[in-house]
């Protein structure tokens, strides 16, 4: 068990460092660029910033698949470097820029495959829980204990990733499909907490569910003496 926690802190350390990379990258483009918090405005920038986003991902996921031993601790290893990236990025904001300035500011999230938007808050509670169900996985896996997902927790988790997904992309999409000009530059709408919070539970009640720790039976038994 010593081992698991030591790829794990180590993990999280490569993480972190990332994140302060990433936070750095992003105080450049704001000074250089004049990006602000709701817009992405790149100009002939665009696709080096959606490079470097890929990079970043594929990055995570390396430091995963070298921290475990099997494909489910590797997937478990990258959600929780994702996790634990995705949270430092914003603590290191705060540190550099003191931004955010609340869990509900807007942001820009993403570019891949259009802009995501959204409050601060929304993709940082989807980190946490990634953080939490990865470390218990993985103190499973380390037990030698399967994992308790079956297809329908595995459906139903997919179907709560898709929602959010659609939640985070919901303006420019819908900005795209009226045909607006700019469309993936236009300020965000309302942030959609009632379709993002059910997309939450559904990712996370079932996972959860599936790595929770059970309940470790004693080896020892008890003893009944038999009188003659």
């Amino acid at each position: 068990m010593r081992d698991l926690w030591k790829r794990i802190g180590w993990t999280a350390v490569f993480a972190a460092a990332m994140a302060y990379v990433e936070a750095a990258v992003v105080v450049y483009l704001r000074g250089l660029l004049n990006v602000t918090n709701a817009t992405a405005r790149l100009d002939g920038y665009v696709n080096v910033e959606i490079g470097r986003e890929a990079a970043t991902l594929v990055m995570l996921a390396a430091v995963g698949w070298l921290a475990g031993k099997t494909w489910r601790a590797r997937a478990a290893y990258a959600a929780f470097a994702f996790g634990v990236w995705d949270i430092g990025y914003y603590a290191w904001l705060k540190v550099l820029i003191n931004w955010p300035e609340s869990f509900l500011s807007p942001d820009v999230l993403f570019l891949i495959p259009v802009r995501w938007t959204g409050p601060v808050l929304a993709p940082v509670l989807i980190s946490a829980w990634m953080c939490v169900t990865a470390v218990l996985a993985l103190r499973r896996l380390e037990r030698g204990q399967a994992l308790g997902f079956t297809p329908l927790h595995a459906a139903t988790v997919l179907l709560g990733g898709l929602l959010a997904l659609g939640v985070f992309m919901s303006d420019a999409l819908l900005a795209l499909n009226a045909g607006q000009p700019g469309w993936n530059l236009l300020p965000a709408g309302d942030f959609r907490w009632g379709w993002f919070l059910p997309a939450l539970l559904l990712m996370a009640v079932p996972s959860l569910a599936a790595v929770w720790p059970d309940k470790i039976k004693s080896n020892n038994s008890l003893e009944v003496h038999h009188g003659n």
